[in-house]
């Protein structure tokens, strides 16, 4: 057996035990300051938005050699026609440059044509023009609002039916949040563009999210329920027992999710460039890296702190203290009794 199937399987029974409860302040702290930095991000930089969203004029040069310098020879291009013109330029491809701008009239957008072919040595056929008006995304972003909160009601209430309690469901509900605001976060602190790919990405994720967090729940349940029933072990503690049965389990599972989604964004990366496999991609991976943290260090932890004040929780710690404080004394005595 490996080193780390044996290090799962004394997870799994007891022999070895991380302590993800009793450490349960040090996970808020760093999801607080995580949190912190997101929302510093979204309030000081705020998200960079594609151009479906906020709308302009965008430009595809096909088929040519693409320089060192292509970013300049775009914007020069541009601003010979418009000075002053903000320009955002990127490589798709290995042949393919795509400039956008904001909105130009008619005329202006067959003079920046003419310009780019001029400036990347082709034809002015080999340039496309097209004009994204930002309905089309203010549309997608409704309808995705829509979708979330659609999501997160039914989430709060098929998690309350299926556990019984609406202290899962909450924090079930706390950790994607949680993981909702880290992912955007970071793409307003990284200024990565966000396109309706992204927004696609971010919906999926949520469901990623929310998978492993119920397999960690479902294993919560069935050792609290246990303890309930036989009063040896507190709450906490079998909340972290069921935390570590299922923690090499969800290592497994988010390392098997994130290896193709990785691959997808080294080949966008260096072969494709930026669109909506790449867009997609890096949601995913952020995502689903957060999501796996949330499982483990949030969502059990949050439900332990909120039901640590519950009547029949503080009855049961109380009564595991005095059974394995007899536990101790016996076995202190057969110790004394035994001969030297």
């Amino acid at each position: 057996m490996s080193k780390f199937a044996q290090f799962g399987n004394d997870l799994y029974t007891g022999k070895r035990s991380i302590d993800f409860i009793g450490r349960r302040r040090t996970w808020y702290l760093i999801s607080a300051i995580g949190m912190v930095l997101a929302l510093a991000g979204l309030g000081l930089r705020g998200l960079n938005l594609g151009i479906e969203f906020t709308g302009g004029s965008e430009f595809r040069v096909s088929q040519v050699a693409i320089a060192s310098d292509y970013e300049q020879q775009a914007q020069e291009a541009v601003h010979s026609v418009r000075p002053g013109q903000g320009v955002g330029v990127t490589k798709l491809g290995s042949d393919t440059v795509r400039v956008q701008t904001d909105k130009l009239d008619d005329a202006q957008s067959n003079a920046v044509r003419d310009a780019l072919a001029r400036s990347f040595g082709t034809s002015s056929d080999k340039v496309s023009a097209n004009f994204i008006g930002p309905s089309w995304g203010e549309s997608v972003s409704k309808q995705a609002l829509k979708a979330l909160f659609v999501f997160l009601g039914l989430v709060m209430l098929v998690m309350a039916l299926y556990f019984r309690t609406w202290k899962m469901a909450l924090a079930a509900l706390v950790a994607l949040l949680h993981d909702m605001l880290f992912t955007v976060g970071i793409y307003a602190l990284t200024g990565v563009e966000v396109s309706p790919a992204t927004m696609i990405g971010f919906l999926t994720v949520l469901g990623y999210s929310l998978y492993d967090t119920v397999v960690v729940f479902d294993k919560v349940r069935e050792n609290t329920t246990e303890a309930f029933a036989n009063r040896r072990s507190t709450f906490a503690a079998a909340a972290n027992l069921a935390v570590n049965q299922t923690l090499v389990r969800s290592i497994n599972t988010t390392v098997v999710a994130l290896l193709p989604i990785a691959a997808v964004l080294v080949v966008a990366f260096l072969k494709l460039g930026p669109g909506t496999l790449l867009d997609l991609a890096l949601a995913l991976f952020i995502g689903m890296a957060v999501g796996a943290y949330s499982s483990i260090f949030i969502a059990t932890p949050f439900l332990v702190s909120m039901r640590s004040k519950d009547q029949a929780v503080l009855d049961l710690d109380k009564h595991a203290a005095r059974v394995q404080a007899r536990t101790t004394r016996g076995t202190d005595s057969r110790r004394e009794a035994a001969p030297a």
